[in-house]
Parts: structure tokens; C-alpha cells; sequence
């Protein structure tokens, strides 16, 4: 019985890290506040879906289809619709899921003890003992010189300004030659 105990407790040992911060799972689309959703953005609700691409292909998105010529790329960026001119901004957002590993710390320690060190060498282990995977989310937000929020909630331009960027989500996801878009406007 102290065996099986021994054995489970190894096991759990094994197995175990303590999560700190998950990172939200976004299916298709998601309207938040921007400073609930991550501090450094605006007060402003955004369109946010998570982001699948590369570190910088919503900039070369954004600049080739709106021909922008790399000026006010993320800032500014105009768009019509029904007939009434509206901005967008663009950020490119990381929040990192983050645990803390019991075991590859043991081992350090082990490894350590061993070997008759007094200090831990992180060898299995981060430095700071938490192990980081980031998650990437592109955040939009819209204004006009009528409203300066357009996805609140009793926005009145709210339902064709969601669908816009439902496309334009959708647009950049599946687009691999952000050339190609040029010829289809």
C-alpha cells in the first residue's frame, strides 16, 4: 500500500505544473473592451480573433489591400460603407499562456545537489521556472467622425460595421498573396 502510495505521488509529481495565466480561446470572433481584454489597448470595444499568420501579416495585409504604401498602417486606416467614410486601427496582440513546472525544477535541483553545487542551474528547466507558449490575436477598432466607438453595443452603424470585418477576417485568413486581393477589388 506505501508503494502504490509512493508510485502515485511520483506520478502526480511527474505530471504536475501550476497554471498561471491561459490565454483565451477565441472560435471565430470576439467584441470586448479593449483594456479588459489586455492592458495596453484602448477603452474602445475591438473586434478580435485569434491570429494563425506570422508576426507582421496583418501590416502587409492592411497595407496592400488598402494601398497604403507602408504610411498609417495601423492608425487611420479609411474605409466606406453605405455611403459614410469610417477608421479602423489594427494591433497585434500576444497574451502567453503561463505555468510553473514542478519537475523540470527538481531536476535542476537534483542535478544540482549532486554534483555538490550551492546554486540551481537551469538545465530542464527556464530561469525564471515558468514556462511560456504564446498565443497571437489580431484587435480591431472602428470610429468615424459620427461616433467614436462604432462596435458598442447601441452603435448604430454596429451590424454593418460586424459584418465588414467579418469579411475582412476572413479575407486576410485565407489570403497567402496579399497581392491577389488588388485583383479582386
Amino acid at each position: 500500500m506505501n508503494r502504490l502510495f509512493n508510485v502515485l505521488v511520483f506520478l502526480f509529481v511527474l505530471s504536475s505544473f501550476v497554471l498561471i495565466r491561459i490565454a483565451p480561446k477565441i472560435d471565430d470572433y470576439k467584441i470586448s473592451k479593449g483594456k479588459k481584454f489586455k492592458r495596453t489597448l484602448s477603452k474602445r470595444q475591438l473586434f478580435i480573433f485569434e491570429d494563425t499568420k506570422e508576426a507582421g501579416e496583418s501590416y502587409k495585409y492592411v497595407n496592400t489591400k488598402f494601398q497604403l504604401h507602408d504610411s498609417l498602417v495601423y492608425d487611420d486606416v479609411p474605409f466606406q460603407l453605405e455611403n459614410q467614410q469610417y477608421f479602423f486601427a489594427t494591433y497585434e496582440v500576444e497574451i502567453q499562456d503561463k505555468s510553473f513546472q514542478l519537475v523540470p525544477i527538481a531536476l535542476d535541483v537534483l542535478l544540482s545537489t549532486s554534483l555538490g553545487r550551492d546554486e540551481v542551474d537551469p538545465l530542464f528547466s527556464n530561469p525564471d521556472g515558468i514556462s511560456r507558449k504564446g498565443n497571437f490575436y489580431i484587435a480591431i477598432e472602428v470610429y468615424s467622425d459620427l461616433e467614436k466607438d462604432c462596435l458598442l453595443a447601441n452603435s448604430f452603424s454596429r451590424t454593418s460595421v460586424l459584418k465588414y470585418l467579418r469579411q475582412l477576417k476572413k479575407e486576410y485568413l485565407a489570403t497567402h498573396n496579399y497581392n491577389e486581393i488588388l485583383f479582386k477589388n
